[in-house]
C-alpha cells in the first residue's frame, strides 16, 4: 500500500526549515533509538517524530543532517549499511542507496562512519540546531564531535559558537497541517470512529472493559492501524470518572456507562476520539441529563472552533455550557457568572477543553504567544472534549448521579470557513447511539 504522504512533501519540509536557519548553521536530527522490553525483547520501534516529519524514513540508527547551502547537497543521511545477513533476521535495510533513490535524500552515508565524518561536516558551522535533552546518550556524542573541533582551534578549526534548540523552529512547522496530513490523519479518524461504533455494539452486561480494548485493537489493525495512538482508556461504570484509567480489567455492568477513550495511530499520525455509552443500550435519566450537557457544550466548542478565534475560545464557550447545565440540574447553586469566578465547576470538569492533535496525539506547538492565546489558523488540528465527572463518593451531591463520568471527543482541523471534524463518523447523540446499539 502506497503511503499517502509523498516523497516530495518530505523535502519541502527539509527546504522550509533549512529556510528559517541562520546562515552558516548545520542541524542534526537523530531518530528515535529502540527500547528494551524485558530481557533481549524490544519494543515495537517508532520512529521519533521529529525526524519521521522530516524524512519518513522509518528505521532506527540513523541520523538526518541539513546543511543549508552544502555543495554536495544539503539533506544528509546517517542509516545502516545493505547486510543480507542481518535483514534475514530483521527484515530489509534501505542503505544508502535507498535513502537517496526512495527517500529522496541527497547524499548518504553509512552510520557506522558517522563519528569520522559528521565532526567535518560541524566545522566551520557558527550555530547547531539540536533537539538538546531528548537523547542523554546522543547529546554526549554531538559534545564529543564539539569537543574534537575545539582541539584543533590551534591549527585553524573552528567550533560552532552557539546550539540552539530545534524545536522553536520546527515545531511551528508541524503545527500547520498539510492537505495529505490532513488525508492521513481522517483516514485515522474513519478507523478510530469504525472502532468505537463496534465496541459499542459489542458491549454487554457480563463482558468485561478488556474485551471492548480486544474490539478496539482488532479494528485499528484490520484497517491497515498497527498501532494505538495511546493507550486505550476503557472505563466503565465510576472508571469513567478516572481521567487516565487504563487498567480496563473490571467486569461492564447492567445500568452502568462505559467511557472509552481510543484512538489509532496511521502513518506515524494520532486520532483521540472519546465516546460514552450505556452498556444496555439505554441511557437512565440522570446519565441523559448529565449526557446532554455535555454535548451541548461540545458543540458550542466546535463552533468556537474558527479562525476569527484564539486558542481559548472553545474552551471558554463549553466551560459556560457545562457550569449552566450543572447549575440547571441543581448539582451547582448561585448564578453562571458567580460560579465561573469561582471556578466552581471545578469538582466536575477539571480539564481543558482540547489540545493539539497530529503525529502525537498531544502535538507540539505553543499554546500561547508571549502572553496571549495563539490565533487559529487554517491547517491547525485539535480536540475537543468537554466532559462532566460525578465522583462516586462526592456526597454534595444526591446519590443518584454520583459515579457518572461522560466525556465527549473529536478531532477537527480548523478552515477558512470554521472547521471540519475528522471522527464525525463515530455516533455520539443519545437517539444515534441508541439505535446502533438495538441493531
Amino acid at each position: 500500500m502506497a503511503a499517502m504522504i509523498p516523497v516530495k512533501e518530505f523535502a519541502d519540509r527539509r527546504r522550509r526549515l533549512m529556510e528559517r536557519m541562520t546562515p552558516d548553521s548545520i542541524a542534526i536530527v537523530p531518530a528515535a533509538p529502540e527500547r528494551v522490553r524485558n530481557r533481549d525483547v524490544l519494543y515495537p520501534f517508532r520512529q521519533d517524530s521529529d525526524f519521521q516529519y522530516l524524512t519518513g524514513f522509518g528505521e532506527p540508527e540513523a541520523v538526518l543532517v541539513l546543511i543549508p547551502g552544502r555543495e554536495h547537497g544539503e539533506s544528509v543521511l546517517f542509516c545502516r549499511e545493505r547486510n543480507p545477513e542481518k535483514e534475514l533476521w530483521d527484515g530489509f535495510f534501505a542503505g544508502q542507496e535507498g535513502a537517496i533513490d526512495t527517500y529522496g535524500l541527497d547524499d548518504a552515508f553509512p552510520v557506522g562512519d558517522i563519528d569520522d565524518i559528521l565532526p567535518g561536516m560541524i566545522e566551520g558551522r557558527s550555530r547547531v540546531y539540536y533537539p538538546l535533552g531528548k537523547d542523554h546518550e546522543f547529546d554526549a556524542r554531538v559534545m564529543d564531535w564539539v569537543k574534537q573541533i575545539r582541539s584543533k582551534v590551534r591549527a585553524g578549526a573552528h567550533p560552532p559558537g552557539e546550539f540552539v534548540a530545534l524545536e522553536h523552529l520546527l515545531h511551528d512547522l508541524r503545527l500547520y497541517k498539510s492537505a495529505a496530513e490532513i488525508r492521513v490523519m481522517a483516514k485515522a479518524g474513519q478507523i478510530s470512529s469504525e472502532a468505537h461504533k463496534r465496541a459499542m455494539q459489542r458491549a454487554r452486561k457480563g463482558g468485561f472493559e478488556y474485551n471492548l480494548e480486544a474490539e478496539l485493537i482488532h479494528t485499528f489493525m484490520a484497517n491497515g492501524a498497527r498501532s494505538t495512538a495511546y493507550p486505550s482508556i476503557v472505563g466503565s461504570g465510576a472508571n469513567g470518572c478516572i481521567l487516565h484509567y487504563i487498567e480496563n480489567s473490571a467486569a461492564l455492568k447492567d445500568g452502568d456507562l462505559v467511557l472509552i477513550d481510543a484512538g489509532c495511530e496511521y502513518e506515524c499520525y494520532a486520532s483521540d476520539i472519546t465516546r460514552t455509552f450505556p452498556v444496555n443500550g439505554r441511557f437512565s435519566p440522570e446519565q441523559k441529563a448529565i449526557y446532554e450537557v455535555v454535548l451541548a457544550a461540545q458543540y458550542a466548542a466546535i463552533e468556537a472552533v474558527h479562525p476569527d478565534n484564539h486558542w481559548d475560545h472553545p474552551h471558554q464557550a463549553a466551560l459556560r455550557v457545562l457550569t449552566q447545565g450543572l447549575i440547571d440540574l441543581g448539582l451547582l447553586s448561585g448564578t453562571l457568572e458567580q460560579a465561573l469566578e469561582q471556578q466552581a465547576y471545578r469538582p466536575f470538569f477539571m480539564h481543558r477543553t482540547g489540545h493539539w492533535l497530529g503525529m502525537d496525539v498531544h502535538d507540539v506547538g505553543d499554546y500561547k504567544v508571549g502572553d496571549a492565546w495563539r490565533q487559529l489558523e487554517p491547517g491547525m488540528a485539535l480536540t475537543v472534549e468537554p466532559g462532566l465527572y460525578i465522583a462516586p463518593d462526592n456526597t454534595d451531591v444526591d446519590a443518584r448521579w454520583r459515579g457518572i463520568g461522560i466525556r465527549i471527543e473529536d478531532d477537527v482541523v480548523v478552515t477558512r470557513e470554521g472547521c471540519r471534524v475528522l471522527s464525525e463518523a463515530a455516533p455520539k447523540t443519545i437517539a444515534d447511539i441508541e439505535a446502533l446499539m438495538a441493531d
